[in-house]
């Protein structure tokens, strides 16, 4: 968590920077390769815009605590020849095993985040885009945004490959910058295909299928890697692209109503629409 006022005033700025960039890049990118004739309505950019920010500053405020007191956890619990053993390995090594460890965690937070309904009830939101454009990535609520974070920490914690914060986590920032990144790509309204690429890294394509209505929203959870979607049995990418998107899990029209409304005493967790996939 930043401790000072300069602290809260550079993630505000990289906040701000970071906007430009992306809508520097996507909306130019979406207004040429994406579907035309079909803007986004003002609410929903000023939803989006507001979630952006919540989803800047969440890390910051809610996760730094849990993050710290989880790694103290694992330091008690794991061996230190471990520890030790993996901090020796060469750093391509570490870094490499620290993605593939973290994307699994992340594959196993999001899938659970649909298949359990107390779960579903604060993901649903992340999947109530009606069109999907780059700044749908940030649409999430905290409570789910912090669940599928720590998916992926604890394991990077357990193994002695991360510590809290991205400067002891020792993931170079360009990893960091790209993985960002990647999200709000694979998230924008580009009607690209990669050929061959698309079974190495997720793509728009690719997860414009798990943003479905109801057919495969419950396929394709891997952030980066679709091998992982393979391995478990949930990938999905034809030739053509989906023609309906959103969820009928209600949600309220409001920003707070949809912030709220998940944690309302006594409401009944939202149903997770039906699954009608039969295997891999």
């Amino acid at each position: 968590m930043p401790a000072s006022l300069h602290d809260w005033a550079v993630s505000a700025l990289r906040m701000g920077a970071w906007l430009v960039l992306l809508m520097a890049v996507f909306v130019p990118l979406e207004r040429w390769f994406g579907m035309r004739g079909n803007g986004l309505p003002r609410r929903a950019w000023r939803h989006d815009l507001a979630y952006y920010v919540i989803s800047s500053l969440v890390p910051i405020v809610v996760l730094a605590v849990p993050a710290a007191l989880l790694a103290a956890a694992a330091q008690r619990i794991v061996p230190a020849a471990l520890t030790s053993t993996v901090q020796g390995w060469p750093t391509p090594v570490r870094v490499a095993l620290a993605f593939i460890v973290g994307e699994t965690g992340f594959y196993w937070g999001h899938r659970l985040s649909h298949e359990l309904p107390w779960l579903w009830r604060f993901h649903a939101l992340h999947h109530s885009t009606e069109r999907m454009h780059f700044l749908a990535n940030t649409r999430s609520h905290p409570v789910d945004m912090v669940v599928t974070r720590l998916f992926g920490l604890v394991p990077l914690y357990l193994l002695g490959l991360a510590t809290p914060g991205a400067a002891g986590s020792g993931t170079p920032p360009l990893i960091l910058v790209l993985g960002t990144f990647w999200g709000f790509f694979i998230h924008a309204d580009l009607r690209w295909r990669l050929g061959p690429l698309e079974r190495l890294v997720t793509t728009p394509a690719f997860h414009h299928w798990h943003h479905t209505r109801h057919d495969h929203v419950d396929r394709n959870y891997a952030a980066t890697l679709p091998i992982l979607d393979r391995l478990f049995g949930t990938h999905y990418l034809p030739a053509r692209w989906p023609s309906d998107y959103g969820t009928d899990t209600p949600h309220a029209p409001t920003l707070a109503g949809q912030l709220m409304g998940p944690l309302t005493p006594g409401r009944r967790p939202a149903t997770h629409p039906p699954s009608t996939r039969a295997g891999g």
